[in-house]
């Protein structure tokens, strides 16, 4: 086609042009849509707006058109041909119709738009009257509700306007704690799926586990490790200082127990999942670690992660010196290989995602495009743009909008 045989555009109806709002629910089964827009065609109808929803079956079909004109310009066809048609339609097929009069299209949107994601284990009726109340009691209206996941969690997406998003997550945070479930409030936009690297801190966050407590046990001093370690993450004590004071106990630990520390790793429940569906989405992963590389470097290479970097043990005539080598990777560290990585892979830090648990991870969580606190310490729950609670790594997925169908459909890619 060419230039001049191109249409012009129609206008979007005006708050005074004549429109028709035509719901249909009932039974779902193959061909309703197509159907409904067969009916609707003899009335020479434009289509404006289209929303359509299964749940459990049930079909909920909303079509926004304007009013019936006569393909010939003539008077003989009203609105109310249309809606003996589409009832009688409906009728054959076992489903209810009803047809809303009125003018012109949806009102706009407000500004301030957000994505409010809630994450339940269960999600309970109480808790989602409140999170409602809460949004609109900002002044904030809730354009759509749908549903993201119903495992390992059930998660929920509220698409938000009229409110700014910080006021929105300042509010929710509150009921968050209130309700004891997950709420995460994200600026609506382009960014949100633009997001092309995370980058995530390994000790309690990608693994269950604190590695240097791991190597405690061996050299008997895992109580002593833990406190100090314990009282770091909370931030009451220096990383670099408590860093050293703990490895300088592993003294004389002989290397053959890295082999039994790396056997003794576990994985975040979620893990896999997470970095596999990132993988599979073009993302590039990496981590940052102030444990050790004698682990990350087999995490990094088991998970296929593009980036990984992390203190390491000097290790001299087969034994633990009781020192680190290198730069140390502490919090303004982390922080310093987000914005490398960033620059390596080609992404702009707004893109990034940075996931944590301890106070070490602040810098790097507000540096990042989005800061994920992974059942986290007070202090980095608070300080971080977001936070999720639930035991489940993946639910991270959630945040960027991905559903679990979409994890599910990587899943089955094919490398």
């Amino acid at each position: 086609m060419s230039a001049s045989q191109i249409p012009p555009a129609t206008a979007v109806p005006g708050d005074d042009v004549p429109t028709l709002l035509v719901k249909i629910f009932g039974k779902d089964r193959p061909g309703i849509t197509a159907g409904l827009f067969d009916t609707l065609a003899a009335y020479s109808v434009d289509v404006v707006d289209i929303e359509q929803v299964v749940t459990r079956g049930r079909i909920v079909l909303c079509v926004l058109v304007t009013s019936p004109v006569p393909a010939d310009g003539s008077s003989g066809v009203t609105e109310g041909d249309l809606r003996a048609t589409v009832h009688s339609w409906a009728e054959s097929l076992n489903l209810q119709a009803e047809i809303i009069s009125g003018t012109g299209d949806n009102r706009p949107r407000g500004t301030g738009r957000s994505h409010v994601t809630v994450l339940g284990h269960p999600l309970t009726a109480e808790s989602t009257a409140a999170i409602a109340a809460a949004i609109t009691g900002t002044g904030a209206n809730i354009d759509r509700i749908f549903r993201l996941a119903k495992y390992p969690v059930t998660a929920v997406e509220f698409a938000v306007s009229g409110t700014a998003t910080d006021t929105l997550r300042t509010t929710l945070a509150i009921e968050a704690a209130a309700l004891e479930v997950d709420i995460a409030v994200v600026s609506s936009g382009l960014q949100r799926r633009a997001q092309r690297l995370v980058v995530m801190d390994v000790d309690s966050t990608l693994i269950q586990d604190e590695v240097i407590e791991l190597f405690a046990a061996h050299a008997g001093c895992e109580a002593e490790v833990a406190a100090v370690t314990t009282a770091a993450m909370r931030g009451e004590l220096d990383f670099e200082e408590s860093l050293h004071a703990r490895v300088a106990l592993l003294k004389g630990l002989d290397a053959s127990v890295v082999d039994l520390v790396r056997k003794e790793v576990r994985l975040t429940p979620g893990a896999r999942t997470l970095v596999r569906t990132l993988k599979h989405l073009g993302y590039q992963v990496g981590v940052v670690s102030g444990g050790f590389t004698q682990v990350t470097d087999a995490l990094q290479e088991e998970l296929g992660l593009d980036f990984a970097s992390a203190n390491t043990l000097e290790i001299v005539d087969g034994k633990l010196t009781g020192k680190v080598t290198g730069e140390i990777v502490d919090r303004a560290g982390k922080a310093r290989l987000l914005r490398r990585f960033a620059q390596e892979a080609g992404v702009p830090l707004a893109q990034t995602v940075a996931i944590g648990d301890g106070a070490n991870d602040l810098d790097m969580l507000n540096a990042a495009g989005l800061g994920v606190a992974f059942n986290a310490k007070p202090l980095v729950r608070q300080a971080a743009h977001t936070a999720v609670n639930v035991p489940f790594l993946d639910t991270v997925l959630y945040l960027l909008g991905i559903t679990r169908e979409e994890v599910e459909a990587a899943d089955t890619h094919d490398d």
